[in-house]
């Protein structure tokens, strides 16, 4: 009897220790799942005034800062140079409101030319750039050609050059863009292209403006390919 009572109690003993061990696994494990994940959002200082219960996600602003635009430009010296010469010369300029009115531009300028319509050209494009448009139409009319194009998307501007040699003030920005093209003849009938196929477009573009003139328009100066 005295036997059983003995084994009885080493074996509580055993039973206790394994508890113990057991507890101490367990419970220094569920310590650190409930520890919360600080994420790089977390890491951040709260924002004055805001519930510490919440967490709040700055998404990226629809139109990119100046300094994310020069930074665009592939960190360039000379583009930088030039963005700063341009901004001391003309204290309305503004990058930002800049690279919205290209944007803005490009598709204007576009539709404007796959339409056929020259005295909208002639207010967003230089002499130069003007009259290789014109030229460019009239061959498509005397061909009995219509273009149907579209503009599916804009996907990336960038700022390839920059100078200020006054009064003019040039920027050159690389247009990377989806584009449907399709071509018509005279009785509408799709002679080539596709709207289903958009291909892939990209386009240096230059803007010359007078900062010394009143008008705060940009013109389009000269097309490359980019």
């Amino acid at each position: 009897m005295m036997d059983v009572t003995i084994q009885i109690v080493i074996l509580a003993m055993i039973a206790a220790f394994l508890g113990l061990r057991l507890y101490s696994v367990l419970g220094r494990r569920a310590e650190h799942e409930e520890e919360p994940i600080r994420g790089r959002i977390d890491d951040k200082p709260a924002v004055p005034g805001a519930s510490q219960a919440t967490s709040v996600l700055r998404l990226p602003s629809p139109q990119p800062a100046a300094e994310s635009l020069l930074e665009a430009g592939a960190g360039l010296p000379a583009v930088e140079r030039g963005i700063r010469e341009i901004a001391a010369a003309d204290r309305r300029f503004d990058l930002t409101t800049f690279m919205e009115g290209a944007r803005s531009a490009y598709r204007m300028v576009l539709e404007a030319f796959w339409r056929g319509d020259k005295e909208e050209l002639a207010q967003l494009c230089d002499r130069d750039v003007l009259e290789g448009f014109a030229a460019a139409i009239d061959a498509r009319i005397q061909a009995g050609e219509v273009l149907d194009n579209r503009l599916v998307r804009i996907d990336e501007m960038t700022i390839v050059g920059a100078s200020y040699d006054a009064p003019l003030a040039r920027i050159s920005v690389r247009f990377a863009a989806d584009i449907a093209t399709v071509t018509r003849d005279a009785k509408g009938t799709m002679i080539a292209g596709s709207l289903v196929d958009a291909i892939d477009s990209r386009d240096v573009w230059t803007f010359v403006r007078n900062v010394n003139s009143p008008d705060p328009d940009w013109l389009l100066d000269e097309t490359d390919e980019g």
